[in-house]
Parts: structure tokens; C-alpha cells; sequence
């Protein structure tokens, strides 16, 4: 399974600062909000990325992530000429897939809960295993900002609606999702929506058409931010910030990862860290070296 992680947009949300600057590369608290995407495709344990981003960010993306040698991985970049959807960024990255499942993550979500690792790899394994597509679930308090999925009594899924006036629930497909290699061709299916955008939610609904789409629900014990408002922004700044000054440890950090992967070995970690060493972040990456 190959990961495409879209990191382009307009980010009009976070007005005027976006002006200037993809909301991609702005601090959630002590990282770039990209690097908790990132992050969680690597707990997924998928080595093979792409991001697909704005031509004028292009070269930003490859001085921070390069070719993702130094991290034990394989790291491409794609551009996405105009934000016109989800569904459309996932195409701009069909060649790279070559014919292989994917995960397709947001670059402004951002995930935390124990034993998170494993469900994302079960979301996985049953994708590789029975094919279809297998999205997750979170209960919002404002359904009406997000794709929202209804069930019946017994869990099944009944329909998807991206954007309700009227919603059918309070579950949010978050973004991350799991689809077989039948994706693209779902994809180039669908119709704009009146919004102009090939929405994400239409993919979907084909795989629930087929009976082939798995929604998990993440419960309690878990955090889901999309971080593309002032609002959530700030949330989860504060949570990443509260999490890390009481555990010690870091949400994020994407050389530990790469490190507990075994993708790098102690030296590479250490090569990485000793630039930085001047910085929390670097003293961190310098502990976890040592074997601290």
C-alpha cells in the first residue's frame, strides 16, 4: 500500500495568513501542521509517499521532507494546478500509485488516541484483505461542517452526505482513508459538485453502492482535529502542548518514528538530531538516541 497525503488548498479558512503561507507549514504548538499527517501514515507503516501540493509550494515541500532518504523513505511530490476537490488530488496522484491500494490522509487532520497504531493497521490489513475502502468516524457537534455518515440500528451504513443542512447524524468521516486500487476509476466517475469540487464524499458513496465501504468509529479515548479553522487551529495546538508537557513524549515527531520503525537506525537518529540540538525538539530526538 502506497500514501497520498494532499497538501495543497487555498487554506481561505485561515484567512489573511494563508495569504502567504500554505496552512500546511504553520506550528501546530512545537511542529509543522504536516508533520502529524505524515506521522500517521507512518504509524500505518507505509513507506512510499506523495504529497500532492501548490505549484508555488513545491519547492518549500522538498527542502523540508527531500526525497525521504533520511527518514528510510520513499517520498514524491505531485501538483494539484487548482484546488477542485479531493477526489481530484487523489487523481493527480494515479500514476504514482500504480495500481496499488492507498491511503489517502488530509494534511490539516491531525489524530491521537491509545492504540491508534493498530487501528490504523487493521484499517489497512482489511482493505489489502477484502478489498473496498475503510474510513473512520467521529462524533462532532457540528455536523453541518462536515461529510456525515448515518447508520442504522445494527451499524451498517445507510448514506453519506457531505455538508448537511440537514444532518442525518453526528458522525464525521474524518480524513483518512483506506481504498483498494478501484479508487481512480471510482474517481474519475463522479460528478462536480455544486460546489465545482470532485468531493471525496462521492468516492465513497460508490464503494457504498457496491456494499464495499467499512466505517470504524473512534470512541472515546481519541482526538480528531480538523485543524483548517482559527478555531480548531488553536485546540490543537493547546491539546499537542498539554499531551507532550505531561507524558514527556512527543505526538508527531516523525525521525522517533522512523527510528521505532526501524526505517533508521540509532546513528542516522543521531546525525538527524545533532543539527538541532540547540532546540527541544532536537534534545528529544538526542534522548531518544541515547536509549533515555
Amino acid at each position: 500500500m502506497k500514501a497520498i497525503i494532499l497538501a495543497g488548498g487555498s487554506g481561505t479558512r485561515l484567512y489573511p495568513i494563508t495569504t502567504v503561507l500554505n496552512k500546511h507549514f504553520l506550528p501546530i504548538y512545537n511542529k509543522p501542521m504536516i508533520y502529524y499527517s505524515l506521522s500517521v501514515v507512518m504509524l500505518t507503516g507505509i513507506r512510499e509517499v506523495i504529497f500532492v501540493v501548490n505549484p508555488q509550494d513545491l519547492k518549500v515541500y522538498r527542502r523540508l521532507f527531500g526525497d525521504g532518504s533520511q527518514l528510510g523513505m520513499d517520498i514524491r511530490y505531485a501538483v494539484q494546478d487548482k484546488p477542485k476537490g479531493l477526489a481530484h488530488g487523489l487523481l493527480v496522484a494515479e500514476e504514482f500509485a500504480e495500481g496499488n491500494n492507498v491511503c489517502l490522509a488530509l494534511g490539516d487532520n491531525i489524530f491521537f488516541g491509545h492504540g491508534l497504531p493498530e487501528i490504523l493497521k487493521e484499517a489497512r490489513k482489511d482493505v489489502e484483505t477484502n478489498g473496498g475502502a475503510c474510513v473512520f468516524g467521529y462524533y462532532v457537534h457540528d455536523p453541518e461542517r462536515y461529510g456525515i455518515v448515518e447508520f442504522d440500528e445494527e451499524g451498517r451504513v445507510l448514506s453519506l452526505e457531505e455538508k448537511p443542512k440537514k444532518p442525518k447524524s453526528n458522525y464525521a468521516v474524518v480524513g483518512l482513508y483506506f481504498y483498494d486500487s478501484t479508487v481512480f476509476e471510482k474517481a474519475r466517475k463522479i460528478k462536480p459538485s455544486d460546489r465545482g469540487e470532485l468531493e471525496i464524499t462521492s468516492v465513497n458513496e460508490e464503494y457504498l453502492k457496491e456494499g464495499n465501504l467499512r466505517v470504524k468509529l473512534l470512541g472515546r479515548g481519541f482526538a480528531w482535529f480538523d485543524a483548517g479553522t482559527h478555531d480548531s487551529f488553536l485546540e490543537a495546538g493547546e491539546f499537542v502542548a498539554t499531551i507532550e508537557k505531561k507524558t514527556g513524549l512527543m505526538i508527531g515527531c516523525i525521525e522517533e518514528i522512523a527510528y521505532r520503525n526501524g526505517w533508521i537506525d540509532r546513528e542516522q537518529l543521531r546525525k538527524l538530531a545533532e543539527p538541532l540540538a540547540k532546540t527541544d525538539y532536537g534534545r528529544y530526538l538526542l534522548k531518544l538516541a541515547d536509549g533515555k
